[in-house]
């Protein structure tokens, strides 16, 4: 059974949709194809990597251009099932679905609410976007096989519609970040934040923060939008920032095992109020700790496993008493630590959704062999 993924917005070394998704459909037999922009055409991990030719211009030109080539390039691996994982390539997934083609569209992010975020979109004009976008989205994928969602409340959305919908999380693997004892010992007076750096994640607060102290923080990951940075590095905790620019999988293990915590300070915009960050368990599974933003269903998980501290995100002071207690209370944090890790370990990790993933093409496939078989 041969399955093709593709995306035009990851990368192909994307830690879901190569590490875990693909790499989980190659080990468990599947012919498995990712065709993802300026991948290297190639034979990787078991999985055969395609490239799509990027695009040059203004956002929506690349979008539209970058998109046709995707539908080009997938189309000729001819695979059984195919899997997208962008909201720009709903209108190839129906093309897909259209030639009879089971397709699958794993929606990473509440999209809808994101674009009440983007900077890029002028803010009189989010409202109407985002309401055509779910309309659009809506239609779109109530043809498709089957939805992903990352997040419950789009699940939830997407079951109304009477869409197949299953919640695979972005749980991390269980041995990809854990820091053994031994790593212990390379704790600095340093907390850490690693993903995607923005005002709405809470990059100013974080930064005053750290000034209020005498710690240092670990930043790595893309400025969105890269102008930020400009403002950013004029803030009077930037001395204390040791800047890691976008770092691999292993450089992402070698910081958490420097940090005594790690920093989830998102803001409450309405995206983030639904949506739980995989950096949580992250930091979880390299059984450190998390000072993380008070919001529902953040609050929820720290509190339950007793992993972290959770503070008002809006309070610089607040977030910088949490990093001094965490350096000066080590066993108590440590402890933390330990009981995140435990957590991940029994149920926030990779391996147990992937299951889902799994049980997913299976009913699929069922599907649509019973069809072709009654037609």
């Amino acid at each position: 059974m041969k399955v093709c993924h593709f995306t035009t917005v990851h990368p192909y070394t994307d830690t879901r949709i190569f590490i875990k998704e693909c790499c989980s459909l190659a080990a468990a037999g599947y012919e498995t194809h990712l065709a993802a922009v300026n991948a290297p055409d190639t034979l990787l991990n078991g999985v055969y990597l395609h490239g799509i030719r990027g695009t040059k211009g203004n956002r929506l030109m690349r979008m539209m251009q970058t998109s046709w080539r995707a539908y080009q390039t997938v189309r000729k691996i001819e695979a059984d099932i195919y899997h997208f994982h962008d909201p720009e390539l709903l209108p190839i997934g129906l093309l897909l679905r259209l030639s009879g083609k089971p397709v699958i569209y794993d929606c990473h992010e509440d999209v809808p609410k994101q674009i009440m975020e983007k900077h890029w979109i002028p803010r009189p004009l989010r409202r109407g976007v985002s309401w055509l976008f779910m309309k659009v989205e809506h239609l779109i994928a109530k043809r498709l096989s089957a939805v992903i969602a990352v997040h419950p409340a789009v699940e939830e959305r997407m079951r109304k519609i009477g869409c197949l919908t299953i919640n695979v999380n972005n749980y991390p693997l269980l041995k990809e970040l854990h820091i053994t004892i031994e790593s212990e010992r390379e704790k600095e007076k340093a907390v850490c934040y690693i993903g995607a750096i923005s005002q709405a994640r809470g990059i100013n607060e974080m930064i005053e923060a750290i000034s209020l102290t005498d710690a240092t923080l670990y930043i790595a990951g893309r400025f969105s939008p890269q102008h930020l940075r400009r403002e950013i590095v004029l803030q009077a905790g930037w001395k204390q920032v040791k800047e890691l620019g976008q770092i691999d999988r292993q450089e992402v293990k070698q910081v958490l095992a420097k940090a005594v915590a790690g920093l989830v300070i998102f803001q409450p915009v309405p995206h983030h109020l639904v949506s739980m960050p995989t950096k949580i368990f992250e930091y979880m599974s390299a059984g450190i700790p998390v000072i993380a933003s008070n919001l529902p269903l953040l609050k929820a998980v720290i509190e339950e496993y007793e992993c972290g501290i959770c503070v008002n995100p809006e309070d610089p002071r607040e977030i910088a008493d949490a990093i001094i207690w965490m350096i000066n209370n080590p066993l108590h944090a440590a402890r933390m630590g330990e009981n995140g890790r435990k957590a991940v370990e029994k149920q926030f990790n990779w391996e147990a959704d992937m299951k889902k993933l799994l049980r997913l093409y299976t009913e699929i496939i069922d599907q649509e062999y019973s069809f072709r078989t009654n037609v």
